[in-house]
């Protein structure tokens, strides 16, 4: 895991404007990218972390990390990421690392390309450990989609070409999130003056509630059912919420049957 910092904790100046523009467009956040086994954060978990903080447009830290998800790799992950099973065997658990990347992000809004997308996934995170993460946020899609021509493509990587930036390595979390943040940048560079009130932070709203662990008996249960259909499950059942459980049990009753 990499946690790079240039400034001091507890000495994060307070977010700025960029004056010249006469509005307050947000020049300090933290431009964030996830990697995931998949799109539904109620199913799916993380697999890697990358955040860059910028204060004052200059880049002051880095986080990155790897995250064992507790289950195999899908084939469509890895052909999309590069990322492998054995690369994230030996990586921690989201909740080995958490606080220490809240404590990275601080009180500092978020910034990436369709960012509700990440939010969602460290909020539930966060909310299952007991802990806040409210934040206000920028998403480079939203400015994307209102800045550039409704014919060409707001995939993060053909948005840098339009603007003529260089990617950094696509599809993997630290690479996208550099990219977020040069993209936001020349976004603001190119449109701020035209249009400053569009790149106002704001309120990221995603409700979650704290799932409880699978009981004793509930992850006996699964087992026995597994054993019984002769079924292989590619995800670690002890790192199972009460409620990932339940689902995973209704889905094998009703393709394959109860126990008889």
């Amino acid at each position: 895991m990499i946690n790079e910092q240039n400034t001091a904790a507890g000495s994060l100046p307070e977010q700025k404007a960029v004056s010249k523009y006469g509005w307050q467009i947000p020049n300090s956040y933290i431009a964030l990218d996830l990697e995931t086994t998949g799109l539904n954060p109620k199913r799916d978990k993380m697999i890697e972390i990358g955040a860059v903080r910028v204060e004052d447009g200059a880049e002051t830290g880095r986080f990155h990390t790897m995250l064992n998800p507790r289950r195999e790799l899908e084939e469509r992950i890895t052909e999309l990421t590069g990322i492998r099973g054995d690369m994230l065997e030996n990586a921690p658990d989201i909740v080995d690392i958490l606080e220490e990347f809240l404590a990275f992000c601080g009180e500092l809004p978020l910034l990436g390309h369709r960012i509700i997308f990440d939010y969602s996934f460290v909020k539930r995170a966060a909310v299952n450990q007991g802990l806040a993460f409210e934040k206000n946020g920028m998403d480079t899609l939203t400015l994307c989609r209102r800045f550039m021509p409704a014919e060409e493509s707001k995939r993060l990587g053909a948005a840098c070409a339009f603007y003529g930036l260089a990617q950094e390595s696509a599809h993997r979390a630290l690479g996208d999130a550099l990219d977020a943040h040069r993209l936001y940048q020349k976004l603001v560079e190119k449109h701020g003056a035209e249009a400053p009130e569009a790149f106002a932070a704001k309120p990221l709203i995603y409700k979650v509630k704290r799932e409880q662990p699978a009981s004793k008996k509930q992850k006996e249960d699964l087992r026995y059912l597994l054993k019984y259909h002769k079924i292989d499950l590619p995800v670690q059942i002890d790192y199972l919420s009460r409620n990932e459980v339940s689902r995973i049990t209704d889905k094998i009753i009703s393709r394959y049957g109860r126990i008889q």
